[in-house]
């Protein structure tokens, strides 16, 4: 593998990855929101009043990341924090309405990503390149220790 080739495969993935972030981060951006906050948004609009706990294993992060997360877009008005009625120790989230709102921005967003990025792709490259992509996560979530 070389790593000085713009060309090899692998760094041709790489720029992928970093156009990829860096157009969602753009859009995501004027609608005043952060690249990871849309996972937790949508996790509470799926299950809402999830603890913090739960919600940092559900997304995978460590429990101060979602802390600093959830504070943040408490600031931002997206989502509240409320004590649990029958166990005073435990802080749940709620997404607001404003939340709500996002999420369907959201939603728009990723499908403007989404065109943007397979405009030119016939149905079956998108077949084929999604089943290449599937196997491409599989080589390497095997390879990670996600016990």
């Amino acid at each position: 593998m070389n790593f000085k080739d713009p060309d090899s495969l692998n760094s041709i993935f790489y720029q992928v990855l970093r156009f990829h972030y860096k157009r969602t981060h753009m859009l995501l951006d004027t609608i005043g929101v952060y690249p990871g906050q849309p996972f937790l948004l949508f996790a509470l609009s799926e299950t809402n009043g999830q603890s913090q706990k739960d919600l940092a294993k559900k997304l995978n992060i460590r429990a101060s990341t979602i802390t600093a997360m959830v504070k943040r877009m408490e600031k931002s008005g997206l989502v509240e924090r409320l004590q649990d009625t029958e166990d005073q120790r435990i802080s749940r989230v709620y997404i607001t309405n404003k939340g709500r709102e996002i999420c369907l921005e959201v939603e728009r967003i990723k499908k403007e990503i989404e065109i943007e990025t397979f405009n030119n792709f016939t149905e079956e490259e998108q077949a084929l390149l999604k089943r290449l992509l599937k196997q491409v996560r599989d080589n390497l979530k095997s390879s990670c220790d996600y016990s």
